[in-house]
């Protein structure tokens, strides 16, 4: 599955599910560009790359930004030539009941889940076109197939990003471009390395395989789709997590 002077970018590639698709892209010979949403997470995406041995660079990004979006992919133009694997990564939680959630925590799920699919794919497609190849990978969640108390605005994004990738798959397949998602389940993250044990018990007691899962596990997933081993394969979600969901 050679990925050889592909120009691959992924969002939020500074730590966790990201940085391990980040590394395996890369070690399948892709050229590497990631980001983050400060510039000293971009710094530290160039400084494991070029410590791995990988061709790219890190790059500062608010992908809730029209502004900031239209801005890297012009930097990347110039520096590397056109994105033709994008993997969209980057997410945020807001968790809240419903009774509680205010607003802007709606807003800023929605915005930063969901919409910078729409602003990423959109800065993306015009060099997959030209390419005539082109993959884009959406990285979903078991919470927007199973849904979950306390993440309506959450589930609400990675649902809508499934769709979006159904459509999009269709705009976009006679031009040799796929569009896929990897919904994850409970992968070990820092973000699940917080949960409280009683809460990490009952969560692997939904879960067949009754561990959670790895990054890289997500990673090698997102490698085949960029792959042409995956040309063939397009419109889906793929669903990584141990038996939790079986869609």
């Amino acid at each position: 599955m050679s990925l050889e002077g592909k120009i691959t970018l992924v969002t939020g590639a500074s730590r966790g599910i990201g940085k391990a698709i980040a590394l395996s892209l890369g070690g399948k010979g892709a050229v590497v560009l990631g980001t983050a949403t400060s510039e000293a997470g971009a710094e530290n995406i160039s400084v494991y790359l070029r410590e791995s041995g990988i061709q790219g660079k890190g790059y500062c990004l608010d992908v809730a930004d029209q502004e900031s979006v239209a801005a890297v992919f012009k930097q990347i133009k110039e520096e590397f030539g056109d994105v033709t694997v994008l993997v969209n990564n980057a997410g945020v939680t807001k968790d809240n009941l419903m009774l509680r959630m205010k607003a802007d925590e709606w807003d800023q799920v929605i915005n930063t889940n969901l919409s910078s699919i729409f602003r990423t794919s959109k800065a993306a497609l015009k060099g997959m076109t030209k390419a005539r190849w082109g993959r884009i990978i959406n990285i979903s969640s078991v919470i927007g197939s199973m849904g979950n108390a306390g993440q309506a605005n959450y589930a609400a994004a990675k649902a809508g990003i499934e769709g979006f990738t159904r459509s999009l798959a269709k705009e976009v397949g006679s031009r040799a471009i796929t569009v896929n998602a990897v919904a994850p389940g409970f992968i070990q993250t820092d973000m699940t390395h917080e949960l409280p044990e009683e809460q990490k018990q009952a969560l692997l007691q939904q879960v067949p395989l009754a561990r959670l899962g790895e990054a890289s596990e997500i990673a090698e997933v997102v490698g085949f789709l960029a792959s042409d081993g995956a040309s063939y394969v397009t419109g889906e979600t793929i669903h990584v997590n141990g038996g939790m969901y079986m869609g």
